[in-house]
């Protein structure tokens, strides 16, 4: 799913308006450099870590959360890796949000809303629903159809709303996708940095493969 680049003060602005708007931009991605191998490794505080934080292979996932590729991997491939690497702490795994577009971001900031502990059981029932709640073209259905996920899960309106209104949270969110997606060249996702080397899409059998040699396995 290649897109564009989202610039963050637009996300801003658009919010701050009331319409959540914003537009698109052209932009370029270097290839990863020795330094940022070593930066990947870091748990950044708005990451929420899954598996071993101590583990000497780390996973990282970039993807959008309106890609379907990313939906079927997520239902699929990740699903085994959770269960035999992340579920067994031999690996700690990352999944990082790319926003190529602005239901994308709002999904984000909706599965954050309900912190930790609610953020990845989010994400899963985002990526399930997807064709249901990002199939509209009206932005205010789409906005509704959020919330509605996020009511599911125990969040109220009030709070939903507190969420998808936090302008400051966007630029945060905004500013270090871009911030990845220059270091780390993602162009497309979903996309993997499995310790510091790039991935594309794959089956489960070939994410294994390299899972086991970087574990000496």
């Amino acid at each position: 799913m290649n897109k564009t680049l989202v610039p963050a003060l637009a996300v801003v602005a658009a919010l701050g308006a009331g319409g959540w708007w914003y537009t698109t931009q052209t932009g370029t991605s270097d290839p990863i450099a020795a330094s940022a191998v070593m930066q990947e490794h870091q748990i950044h505080p708005l990451d929420m870590p899954l598996g071993n934080q101590e583990a000497s292979v780390v996973m990282v996932e970039y993807s959008s959360l309106t890609c379907p590729h990313c939906a079927t991997f997520n239902q699929g491939p990740f699903q085994q890796i959770k269960e035999n690497f992340i579920d067994t702490g031999e690996i700690l795994y990352l999944k990082r949000e790319v926003y190529f577009d602005r239901y994308g971001l709002w999904a984000a900031m909706v599965a954050r809303c309900g912190g930790e502990e609610r953020y990845h059981g989010m994400l899963e029932l985002i990526y399930q629903t997807q064709s249901t709640w990002a199939g509209s073209s009206d932005p205010v259905q789409v906005a509704n159809n959020l919330r509605r996920l996020g009511r599911q899960a125990g969040m109220d309106d009030a709070q939903l709303n507190a969420c998808l209104e936090d302008a400051d949270k966007a630029l945060e969110l905004t500013e270090f996708y871009q911030a990845n997606a220059e270091t780390y060249g993602i162009r497309s996702t979903p996309s993997f940095i499995i310790n510091g080397e790039a991935h594309g899409n794959m089956s489960y059998a070939e994410f294994e493969r390299i899972l086991n040699e970087k574990l000496g396995n």
